[in-house]
């Protein structure tokens, strides 16, 4: 008979205020999207498919998470290789056979924080290293920078503007940011929705509450132009040479 013991734990409102920054994501772990549409899946059948489909070993998995309702199953490997590994044999896609011959796609993607690969585009090749390294080291240890080049498809197999950083995250990455005077746009696996304007997370420029509150403030100001103030008969505050 296993029993189990439930802990009451009280937190303080200070402690809760000291932890409301911390950002707690996922590492090393996929999600695999099933159609939200397709029939229902035993728990069982899925461990089953993780271990014919993907082909995923036994001795590499610490945490296989269902979410029925979302139709979603998270896998938690022990090391971010083994994650990569998964990629390249899928391409981030798979399939699953149900019981009636229906067959549903799986989407397979990269989830939370951990080492991410991230795309920065729109820097100048002038632009130092050194100052993005410096930037991007409040968000996480920076592992590798390299610049990406063109394909051996195209004539000139010269750097394409793109640098790629691999970096361990702690927190999130806003898309938009400005280094050394340039906008700079980043992306990656797995990157939440972040504002261009204010740069949190959970919504887009349009609807900034914050971006909002300024132009709602500027609409507001009245706008004088030269058409006014020759039909007013007010004179510039230049005009007169004082």
């Amino acid at each position: 008979m296993r029993v189990v013991v439930y802990r009451t734990v009280s937190v303080s409102a200070e402690k809760r205020s000291r932890n409301k920054g911390i950002v707690s994501e996922r590492q090393n772990t996929v999600v695999c999207s099933f159609d939200p549409k397709s029939p229902r899946i035993s728990a069982l059948d899925i461990h089953e498919w993780i271990f014919e489909q993907p082909q995923v070993p036994e001795n590499v998995v610490t945490m296989i998470q269902i979410d029925g309702t979302r139709r979603q199953v998270y896998i938690k490997f022990t090391d971010f290789q083994y994650l990569q590994d998964l990629f390249h044999s899928t391409t981030g896609q798979s399939e699953y056979k149900h019981d009636n011959g229906e067959i549903s796609q799986v989407k397979i993607e990269m989830t939370g924080m951990g080492t991410s690969r991230l795309r920065l585009a729109k820097l100048p090749p002038e632009t130092p290293d050194e100052a993005v390294s410096f930037v991007f080291s409040q968000y996480g240890e920076i592992k590798e920078m390299q610049l990406e080049s063109w394909s051996t498809a195209y004539r000139y197999k010269v750097f394409n503007g793109v640098r790629i950083v691999a970096i361990t995250l702690t927190k999130h990455i806003p898309s938009h940011m400005t280094i050394a005077g340039h906008r700079m746009l980043e992306s990656h696996e797995g990157q939440p929705t972040t504002c261009y304007g204010c740069g949190e997370t959970g919504h887009f420029y349009q609807v900034c509450p914050k971006t909002r509150r300024v132009r709602v403030a500027a609409t507001k100001e009245p706008r004088v132009s030269w058409a006014d103030i020759a039909a007013s008969g007010t004179r510039s505050p230049r005009s007169d040479g004082g």
